[in-house]
């Protein structure tokens, strides 16, 4: 027998054993979420739960090793789970149902219960664990400034893991199966923002205004054609304008129009060109409306790029914890676990949700999702497997 289902099978029987007590955890956890940057009782409570002590890192974090003391060879591979809710009203109608205006609806709770069973059903085979485990809860995923990068910078950095890996529930994905792919499965996301400045005037006198609604129409209809016209169409890249204002009644013509967008991409290069193209559209055309352009871009995560060494290993697990490999998913959704590639190989594995029991269908960020119970031994199991693949790759 391989090394790597020996050890797979008695973490796997250790999870089911924890895993009443990960479920009771995951309920507490969805009833009272806490937003980035606050998560300070999410913190002690996971805390509480962990099979040996934890130390706090980048504010509300907390990072515990498990083997590090007891034979575990080689360096460690970190777990990722996130602390942090959304400022999203609940409707789901469950008995734990969250109030308050936050919600965690986008299984934050559930990746923190199942990385807790991990570590406890982890921490009786410490001797035999190829690697230390680090079971790393991680603040702020949801908002800037990223809690991965701080993590990145800071002690994480100071413990040179071999890798990080986490799994992240997806409800687009089959209930049974885990998608994950090589190479770059998530895109870059960098906040922009468009300011454009006029010389106001009253609406019966256009001509002795300078109208920066007008520019900023333009601008926003010219960025989105432009991408299709200066990113190869077979690299995914998209821009999307979220936000469009200014002025504030309907006979004047304002002094100022804003827009606030994002820019997102595959390719490195295609993350630079985009940003360069908005520069450029941006002064061109607000100059000629005889306004002044200026851009703001706050940059963000970097593509999400998988490990291929460790999804090879991960995928030949998979059918030992009891789940089907999914058919290629990527998306050009974003995630600041790709910071960690700044400092190890990383993997990232999304974990099917669509016909499982008791699901009903809602896309994540959603004010009705809700993962099943059951979705926690899924991702604990897609957790070990992630672990050992990284540990144990060739």
């Amino acid at each position: 027998m391989h090394r790597s289902t020996e050890l797979l099978a008695p973490l796997l029987e250790g999870i089911e054993r924890e895993l009443p007590r990960a479920i009771a955890l995951r309920r507490r956890l969805h009833e009272r979420p806490e937003l980035a940057h606050h998560e300070q009782w999410t913190a002690a409570t996971v805390a509480e739960e962990l099979p040996v002590e934890s130390v706090t890192v980048a504010r509300t974090g907390r990072l515990a090793v498990i083997g590090s003391s007891a034979g575990a060879a080689g360096p460690a591979v970190a777990v990722r789970a996130e602390l942090d809710g959304l400022p999203i009203e609940e409707h789901t109608g469950a008995p734990f149902q969250a109030t308050g205006g936050t919600m965690h609806a986008c299984g934050h709770d559930v990746h923190m219960a199942a990385l807790v069973a991990l570590a406890r059903a982890a921490q009786p085979l410490a001797d035999r664990l190829p690697a230390p485990l680090i079971a790393l809860f991680q603040p702020s995923e949801e908002a800037y400034p990223s809690g991965a990068r701080e993590l990145v910078r800071e002690e994480l950095a100071a413990i040179a893991p071999a890798a990080v890996v986490a799994a992240h529930v997806h409800p687009e994905v089959p209930w049974g199966s885990i998608a994950l792919d090589p190479g770059v499965v998530n895109a870059s996301c960098d906040a922009v923002t468009i300011t454009v400045d006029g010389e106001p005037a009253h609406s019966s006198y256009p001509h002795r205004g300078r109208d920066p609604i007008l520019a900023i129409s333009e601008i926003v209809l010219s960025l989105h054609a432009q991408v299709s016209r200066r990113i190869d169409p077979l690299s995914p890249a998209v821009l999307t304008v979220g936000v469009l204002e200014g002025g504030e009644v309907e006979n004047m013509i304002p002094g100022q129009a804003r827009a606030l967008a994002t820019l997102r991409a595959y390719g490195r290069e295609d993350r630079h060109a985009l940003a360069e193209m908005v520069d450029e559209i941006v002064g061109g055309i607000a100059a000629a409306h005889g306004c002044r352009g200026t851009v703001e871009l706050v940059p963000g995560e970097p593509p999400l790029e998988n490990d291929p060494a460790i999804v090879a290993s991960a995928r030949a697990l998979l059918p030992d914890a009891g789940l089907a490999v999914a058919a290629e998913w990527r998306s050009c959704g974003s995630d600041d676990f790709s910071f960690f590639g700044e400092l190890a190989p990383v993997a990232m594995a999304f974990v099917g949700l669509d016909g499982a029991a008791d699901f009903q269908p809602r896309p994540l960020h959603h004010p009705q999702f809700l993962p099943p119970e059951d979705a926690v031994g899924a991702l604990a199991r897609a957790q070990a497997v992630l672990y050992l693949a990284a540990a144990l790759k060739r």
